[in-house]
């Protein structure tokens, strides 16, 4: 059987057991090299702010944590992360923030501008939440390309499980449907393991991501954060992750896919994990180290380790080991290109 042809009930037995992981892997390992090769693409974060004014109940920056030390960078600090990824090698960088109501429009237009003119060769991705339609066009105006905004559940009722009332899956819907309208090269993606979720839950999330036909996705495990209400919660599961990380790649071949930051905190082998399974990004941390552990979406969050962009000759050398090769250069997602997908289970 066709795994782009599955009906709900196959999709449901493949992610409920580990019998076809192997082939699973094996075929998102082929699609990958298939369109990539051996390439790995590395994107330079920053997490220019910790501010938020959301109160998700599965995320550390929530704004009823009241003992999370707050920061926001200003933009001389953002530009001088830029500019130390840009030497090492980084050609995107991801602006990533809480929704922060200091950083309007009249502070990220001039920012964004300032930074697409220092470094005109690198793509600017930002992951910022929701915004008006206007806010997206002058950003997208300055020189933001891509924009990163996880859909986390499809399910409308799942999604109250996890925000408060003033948050909604439609909003979220309609802010991804905008990002597509004006020209971003548009990511999405949800939480694995996310308290509430069933695989009923999953299967929407992937009928969802193939009617919005995203060019990045990004999947994490959730990791529970003990100044949320899911405190008590146990954590994703690392081999769900991993096996849908490799669906997700035979569903969406060209897609960018990152080895999260939440696969090296579950594992420290979850990076290298991820990549086995299809996933072709990489995100160091280009943020100040003093403020990295600030930056608290949950609980132990990987942040000096390979990770961070200070090892990135290391991560280099062991990409390398690995048959992999670490690029500079935008990585920019393919496109144009007709996918037929025999691959079959």
């Amino acid at each position: 059987m066709k795994i782009n042809s599955l009906t709900d009930s196959e999709l449901q037995d493949l992610l409920a057991t580990n019998e076809f992981d192997n082939e699973l892997r094996r075929q998102a390992l082929a699609l990958r090299r298939n369109f990539y090769g051996n390439k790995i693409f590395i994107r330079g974060l920053i997490e220019f702010t910790n501010y938020c004014h959301n109160n998700c109940y599965y995320c550390g920056l929530r704004c009823e944590n009241k003992n999370l030390v707050r920061y926001r960078l200003n933009t001389k600090e953002i530009l001088a992360c830029a500019d130390k990824g840009y030497a090492l090698g980084f050609r995107t960088f991801v602006l990533q923030g809480g929704e922060d109501d200091y950083f309007s429009d009249e502070v990220l237009v001039p920012l964004i501008r300032q930074l697409h003119q220092q470094h005109p060769d690198a793509a600017i991705t930002l992951s910022i939440g929701e915004r008006s339609k206007e806010s997206y066009k002058a950003l997208f105006k300055a020189g933001a390309e891509r924009y990163l905004l996880r859909h986390e559940t499809a399910n409308a009722e799942h999604y109250a499980q996890l925000h408060p009332v003033r948050q909604s899956f439609a909003i979220r819907q309609h802010c991804l449907q905008d990002l597509k309208e004006i020209g971003y090269v548009v990511g999405s993606g949800f939480m694995v393991g996310s308290p509430g979720q069933t695989a009923a839950t999953l299967i929407e999330d992937l009928r969802f991501l193939q009617k919005l036909n995203p060019d990045m996705i990004g999947i994490g495990p959730f990791i529970h954060h003990a100044d949320t209400p899911f405190a008590d919660m146990p954590n994703g599961d690392l081999q769900l992750t991993l096996r849908l990380i490799a669906i997700l790649r035979i569903m969406f071949p060209t897609a960018l896919i990152p080895a999260t930051t939440a696969l090296a905190t579950l594992s420290p082998e979850g990076r290298n994990l991820g990549l086995a399974y299809g996933a072709n990004v990489l995100m160091p941390n280009l943020t100040p180290v003093m403020l990295r552990k600030s930056y608290s979406l949950y609980d132990n969050k990987a942040s000096t380790g390979l990770e961070s962009a200070e090892y990135l000759e290391k991560l280099k050398n062991e990409m390398t080991e690995q048959g992999w090769k670490i690029v500079v250069d935008r990585g920019n997602p393919v496109s144009g290109v007709e996918i037929i997908s025999n691959y079959q289970l």
